[in-house]
Parts: structure tokens; C-alpha cells; sequence
């Protein structure tokens, strides 16, 4: 039987999908052909050619043509998709609509369109239309039921914490990350890994499984192995092949230690305070204090707390003694437990933890 972790393999992938069981993967990044219809070769104005993708493996007879290959793979990644799964697809201004197209009709259900800003774009040589400077991206979950995964916190993080946005500013692949043999670039369309880590860190967790239908040279299962998620890959070129089987084996995992990621709060479980107060682990009455002890509030018995002619939750309150919109009364406020200062957020994780709630 084929294994599907950590393993990719030589063939077509409308013939590979069909060998793999139902459910079977937690993601699935898509980089199909574009379709580019390129009908002339492009040149420079020094007359140097310029190498665009004319590569066959992204040619059809027609439209009608791409879009039943389309529809073929995009069948069967949501049957071997898990419940809970997501998809990404990545395509230029060439497939992406139509990409959308069969994703919505297939009752896939769209999350996100992002678009990947390339800070380093090929100019147009010619002047007759507009820089193509981007890509868009379409994340979309099984179905709308779909409880997919997204790391916000996590993509918080990489972004300065702030919320990241859907237009993301990226270099294109080059340097000593091109892979090239006699000087040539082996793939014309290598994607950078830069752009499959926040893929990957942003909507899967340690241990996912993830699928790449159209893995090229591998870089989908390099930026895996990396962040200690597996992969699966379906690579029908020869060329491309051998490349992404060397580059796999060269790459290391990052360390356990290594790999933990922020928790979402939305994960977390929701303890109000005032159930502490209505279970008894702190009594009306209590006095509530600062870390320096400078201020002082009473818990009354509805779970609000009271300074001088302040009154309100232990955020509410907290934030009027700092001078701030909002503040964080968990870690703001402690209590006396046996002569010793705690804070109360200590007093929640501890009944999390003990699952009384």
C-alpha cells in the first residue's frame, strides 16, 4: 500500500488522486498549471529573449479543455480532503477566476482571496499593459461547516503583532534559492519558501498531513519537513522530480524545541470571573490589589469589583485605575492566598486545568 506520509511520488496526478482514501489530508496546497496562453516568444527591448512559462505541461487545447482538468483534481482533493481541511490554490489573472469558479460550484467555501505582492516583479518589456506584479491566492475550507484551522495569534506574531492582512509582500524566488542546473532555472514558476511557510504556519498544526498535487521541485514538502509537518506530493516531470527528491533529502527539521506556536485565544476556554466567584474559590468580599499594592477593590457578589466610585469588571476597572480604554484585569489584579500575592489569572489556569469548567 502507497504511503502517504512523507513520501512524494512520479505520475499524473488525475490518475494519482484516485489511489488515495477518503479523508486523508488536513491540507492541500495547489500550484496547477496557469494556463498562459503565451502564443509568441517574449523579448527585451535589446532584443534577448525573455524565458516565460512555454512549458507544455502548461498548455491546452482550449478553455473547455482547462476547466475539465480543473474540475477532475479539484473533485478529488475535496474527497480526500478531511472534513475539517482547507485548501489553497494559487493562479494568476489567466486561471484564477476560473479556478474560483469550479471551487464554489464544487461547494467548497471560500475563506479568503489573498494576494501575493511581488516587491521584485518581471517589467512588462513591451509597455502595452500594466506591471503583473501579483498573484492571488484562494483559501477555501471543505465545506461551510468546516471547522478549519487558522493560527491567528501566529500570524499576529509574524506580522509585528499586528492583524495580518490578505495582500501580502513577498520577493519572488531567486538567489541561492533558485534551483538552476547548467546555469538554466530548472522550473520556470518555483514559488518561494517564504510564501508556503505562512501557508503552512497560518492553517495547519504539528504532525498535519498535507498534499501537494502539483509539487514541481518541492518546495511544499521542504517547508513541511521544516515546521515537522508531513507531506505528500505528486510530481509527473522527470526533472522535477529528481530535483525535489534531492532537495527533501538535503533538508533538515527544525528542532522540537523550536516549533511550538502562540495559542489561539479563541481556543483557550472562556472562564468568566465571575464564575470563580459563583463556584467559591474567591468569596465576595475578597480585596483585589495591584502587584505594588497601591490600589485596592472589593469583589462584590455579582462578580463585579469595587474601587472608591469605581465599579465594574476586573478589565473594566483596571483600565480606569491606568488610564486606558481597555486593560487586562486577569493579570492586573492579585489576591492573598495563604500571606503569599497571587494573580488571579493563576486561579483560572488552575481550574482549566483542573477541567471544572
Amino acid at each position: 500500500m502507497l504511503n502517504f506520509s512523507n513520501n512524494i511520488v512520479k505520475g499524473d496526478s488525475l490518475k494519482e488522486l484516485k489511489k488515495i482514501p477518503d479523508k486523508s489530508f488536513d491540507l492541500i496546497f495547489a500550484d496547477p498549471p496557469y494556463n498562459m496562453q503565451i502564443g509568441e516568444k517574449l523579448t527585451r527591448p535589446d532584443a534577448s529573449k525573455v524565458n516565460g512559462v512555454n512549458d507544455k505541461w502548461d498548455q491546452f487545447y482550449s478553455f473547455k479543455h482547462y476547466d475539465d482538468f480543473c474540475k477532475s483534481w479539484l473533485t478529488e482533493c475535496k474527497r480526500i480532503l478531511k472534513d475539517n481541511g482547507s485548501i489553497w490554490v494559487i493562479g494568476s489573472y489567466h486561471n484564477i477566476f476560473r479556478l474560483g469558479y469550479h471551487l464554489q460550484n464544487l461547494d467548497y467555501w471560500l475563506l479568503n482571496d489573498v494576494i501575493w505582492r511581488k516587491n521584485n516583479p518581471m517589467p512588462n518589456f513591451r509597455g502595452t499593459r500594466f506591471t503583473n506584479a501579483h498573484e492571488t491566492l484562494i483559501w477555501a475550507s471543505k465545506s461551510k461547516k468546516s471547522k478549519y484551522t487558522f493560527n491567528y495569534q501566529s500570524t499576529k506574531c509574524l506580522n509585528d503583532d499586528l492583524q495580518m492582512r490578505s495582500d501580502w509582500m513577498l520577493p519572488i524566488c531567486s538567489g541561492k534559492e533558485r534551483l538552476k542546473k547548467n546555469g538554466k532555472k530548472i522550473h520556470s514558476t518555483q514559488k518561494p519558501e517564504a510564501l508556503i511557510h505562512r501557508i503552512i504556519l497560518a492553517t495547519t498544526n504539528k504532525g498535519d498531513l498535507i498534499l501537494d498535487p502539483f509539487l514541481g521541485t518541492g518546495t511544499t514538502a521542504v517547508v513541511a519537513k521544516k515546521l515537522g509537518r508531513n507531506y505528500f506530493g505528486i510530481e509527473k516531470d522527470n526533472n522535477y522530480f529528481n530535483a525535489a527528491l534531492e532537495r527533501i533529502y538535503k533538508t533538515k527539521k527544525i528542532e522540537d524545541d523550536f516549533l511550538d506556536t502562540l495559542e489561539n485565544n479563541k481556543s483557550k476556554p472562556r472562564v468568566p470571573f465571575g464564575s470563580l466567584v459563583e463556584l467559591g474559590i474567591l468569596k465576595p468580599g475578597t480585596t483585589l490589589f495591584d502587584l505594588k499594592k497601591k490600589f485596592n477593590a472589593k469583589i462584590m457578589v455579582d462578580g463585579s469589583i469595587k474601587y472608591k466610585k469605581s465599579e465594574g469588571s476586573i478589565h473594566k476597572v483596571a483600565a480606569k485605575i491606568m488610564g486606558t480604554e481597555s486593560y487586562n484585569g486577569w493579570t492586573y489584579w492579585h489576591c492573598n492566598i495563604n500571606g503569599t500575592a497571587v494573580v488571579i489569572d493563576s486561579l483560572r489556569q488552575k481550574f482549566i486545568s483542573e477541567k471544572q469548567f
